[in-house]
């Protein structure tokens, strides 16, 4: 792969309604941010990507809404309406297929929205719609569907809830640091048994951006360049019956894949950091088995043993992850701009001490029906 890097990068801080901020004010901001971050001008910028979502936007075609704030005028134009990562992707795909420069950008009112009625509409409308499927109720059964297959306790994702929130006091842009004990979260409301209300992640508002350039391009740019080593994403099957719950197939394949262009074999040795969403706690274990951290159902005794939090050998979500702060479509791309602040070296009080490849990892679909994973490292 040509050699590409992500040379500026931008997030708002992430609260449960910015009720003062329109998705446009929030793009025009985040423009205006990755810009300044970068050093690079409007005119440096070749093709402009936003993501964006007609229904949590509640308007038709929702990305013309926003296209002017992101400095597309007389520019090459993409949108995409699913997660940042895979905004990123086709961003990263734009420059490899010969321009010099990208700007992603995405943003996310959920205040504004029903989400649960939005994400209901994710569902087949024949079958599957009317039994009041959406996110959480979904994502129950994976969790059921998890903890039966290795016999897993509700305190050991308990136990991933306590360690993001405490991690997100660190960060100044999460919408929930909180310091949590396993007790706190056990007692809190039950949602979708085996879900609790502190095992789901905060609906919030917020947007973030990127700047992707080739290599030519990197020198123009002001801040130390993070460079794309690995890509990948892939898709299973759209109803939850076609597809084994407990065994993440098409994360897996992505991992391998974005592994392979990398050129690493054993991702435990290769990494210093992971942002992975985790919009509930059962999901950072399970993820963590299917980018092959561990073999399957051992992914709640990284934790148990300490490996996965700020101390350990390696750090996972020390930026509170998606469990901290959930801006729908946002929050992915919001893992690839952590994961270049903690290869900067500028992820100040949470950052992972001589961090060099970070992975960064973004789903899309009902209980992670596509995932995308990405390799970064400090080092061309």
């Amino acid at each position: 792969m040509d050699n590409i890097a992500i040379v500026g990068a931008a997030q708002t801080t992430y609260e449960r309604r910015k009720k003062d901020k329109t998705c446009y004010d929030l793009v025009f901001e985040m423009t205006k941010q990755v810009l300044e971050d970068s050093g690079l001008t409007l005119k440096d910028i070749d093709n402009v990507i936003t993501v964006s979502n007609d229904f949590l936007d509640g308007r038709t075609i929702s990305s013309m809404a926003v296209g002017e704030a992101a400095g597309a005028h007389d520019k090459n134009v993409s949108t995409v309406e699913g997660d940042g990562t895979f905004g990123a992707l086709y961003g990263a795909m734009r420059v490899l297929g010969g321009f010099n420069t990208t700007l992603v950008v995405a943003h996310s009112k959920g205040s504004e929205g029903d989400v649960k009625h939005i994400t209901n509409a994710m569902f087949d409308p024949i079958f599957q719609r009317f039994l009041g499927l959406e996110a959480i109720t979904a994502s129950a059964l994976q969790a059921s569907v998890y903890m039966d297959r290795y016999g897993i306790r509700e305190e050991s994702f308990a136990q991933v809830s306590v360690k993001n929130h405490g991690n997100a006091k660190n960060n100044p842009y999460a919408h929930l640091p909180m310091d949590l004990t396993i007790e706190d979260v056990m007692g809190s409301r039950k949602i979708a048994d085996p879900l609790k209300l502190l095992d789901c992640s905060p609906v919030s508002d917020g947007a973030a951006a990127i700047i992707i350039a080739n290599e030519s391009y990197t020198s123009k740019a002001k801040t130390k360049p993070v460079w794309i080593k690995g890509l990948a994403h892939c898709a299973e099957a759209y109803f939850l019956g076609d597809r084994d719950l407990a065994d993440p197939r098409s994360l897996r394949d992505a991992a391998e894949k974005a592994y392979a262009m990398a050129e690493i074999t054993d991702p435990m040795k290769a990494f210093d950091v992971v942002e992975l969403y985790d919009a509930f706690s059962y999901m950072e274990p399970l993820w963590l088995e299917g980018l092959g951290f561990c073999s399957p159902g051992e992914g709640c005794k990284l934790l148990d043993d300490g490996i996965t939090t700020m101390s350990g050998t390696l750090p996972v979500n020390p930026s509170g992850g998606v469990l901290s702060a959930h801006a729908l479509l946002v929050a992915g791309l919001a893992r690839i701009i952590e994961a270049v602040l903690q290869l900067r070296g500028e992820a100040e009080n949470r950052q992972v001490p001589g961090a060099k490849t970070a992975l960064a990892h973004g789903i899309n679909g009902p209980c992670g029906q596509s995932h995308c994973v990405w390799v970064l490292s400090s080092e061309k």
